[in-house]
């Protein structure tokens, strides 16, 4: 959803739907809405050819006003793809820049390691001295890694250029069915105690009308299913089970930019078996800063058959708009364009395991940016690690 081409594109992602679920095919979708959503339901719906022929979500209603916290006033949409910026409104609260407190960078761990430090969104009067690492879960022994085939490639280019590339298991599209049709973003496994969980980009996943939600790791248009599929798991409700602050459903896509950020619980695949067991994970990192020297960025754009990586250095991203505050990871990548939201920024890039350390999703300010040439990412801080946790505690493993 990143990037659209209308202004109302990227809003689309805040429809609820008020009536039973529209379906994508005659009666495709509401015969598995009816039913279970299992991972021979998901595979079943989500055919190659429909897998095929998803893309991000189109034109939709306007953003709906964020939730009273000033004198009301209207709240934009997100910025639409290369179309000039709208006319700006005197803010109702000018929004004060972030000063993030100074952190050293967390080593890597065979577990998921969360670093903790002050949240971004929140000014500090005087730097404050560096917070002991928090490891979650507590350490303990590593699993044995996943069995799978020797991973692809990964292209060398220079700087900021993006190449089309085979792609890794710990990342993939995330399909789902929202207003009729069938869309995906990027998502990638986040290593948890459940083994289960994904991170996304949160306008990707926004909405109780977002249904049919699966993972598929690795995916390209030419082999849909190396690992299978992954469905996301379902309450006792129908709901699907994504976790998004509750900041980012109430204020909009603009004014929370800074928690754009999703966490999933994903359903095991065909064999039975947990997404982390099959493909592994990559460690959350939060209170990371925002200047990194080599970050790797992979996302599945609209207009390739394959995923794209590109290598850069990471910089910060202070927002001047009122309407869209905070501070936010940037990074200039060639051709990233819609699909690609979601997609991670990654440290410490292991080719013989295929995973690292993610510090970011591509979302934020203006969805992720206005341009395919520069990306963005949330702030990974406090809001970040707890929302992490949260997720954790609701999809612990039976």
């Amino acid at each position: 959803m990143r990037r659209t081409l209308t202004v109302a594109a990227a809003a689309a992602a805040l429809l609820v739907s008020a009536g039973p679920l529209p379906v994508a095919e005659a009666g495709g979708a509401a015969a598995v809405a009816a039913g279970r959503w299992g991972v021979h339901e998901a595979e079943s719906f989500w055919t190659p050819e429909r897998m095929a022929s998803a893309h991000p979500l189109p034109p939709g209603p306007p953003e709906p006003a964020a939730a009273p916290q000033a004198p009301a006033a209207p709240q934009p949409p997100v910025w639409p793809l290369r179309m000039p910026p709208l006319p700006t409104p005197p803010p109702a609260t000018p929004a004060t820049p972030a000063t993030p407190a100074p952190v050293a960078t967390p080593s890597p761990s065979p577990t998921p390691t969360v670093t903790t430090t002050q949240p971004a969104s929140t000014p500090t009067p005087a730097p404050a001295p560096t917070p002991a690492p928090v490891t979650l879960p507590a350490p303990g022994p590593a699993p044995a890694p996943p069995v799978r085939p020797a991973l692809p490639r990964i292209p060398a280019a220079g700087p900021g250029v993006g190449q089309d590339f085979g792609g890794l298991p710990v990342v993939g599209r995330m399909f789902l069915v929202k207003g009729g049709g069938s869309y995906f973003c990027t998502a990638s496994v986040v290593a948890s105690p459940g083994r289960n969980l994904v991170i996304s980009a949160a306008h990707c996943l926004l909405g109780s009308d977002t249904q049919q939600v699966a993972f598929v790791p690795q995916y390209t248009r030419a082999k849909p299913r190396p690992f299978g599929m992954f469905p996301v798991v379902r309450t006792a409700a129908g709901r699907s089970k994504i976790w998004i602050d509750q900041r980012y459903r109430t204020q909009g896509v603009n004014r929370a930019a800074a928690l754009d950020v999703a966490f999933a619980q994903v359903g095991p695949g065909p064999k039975g078996r947990r997404v982390q067991d099959v493909v592994g994970g990559n460690r959350l990192v939060t209170g990371a800063g925002y200047a990194h020297a080599r970050a790797t960025l992979i996302g599945h754009p609209s207009t390739a058959a394959r995923p794209r990586l590109c290598v850069n250095r990471t910089t910060k991203y202070t927002s001047t708009d009122a309407r869209i505050p905070g501070s936010f990871l940037r990074i200039a990548c060639t051709g990233y364009p819609g699909g690609t939201s979601g997609g991670p920024f990654l440290l410490r890039l292991d080719g013989r395991t295929g995973t690292g350390d993610v510090v970011g999703v591509i979302g934020g300010w203006k969805t992720g940016g206005d341009k395919p040439e520069v990306s963005y990412s949330s702030y990974f801080g406090t809001d970040i690690r707890k929302l992490y946790e949260k997720a954790v505690a609701g999809a612990k493993a039976p």
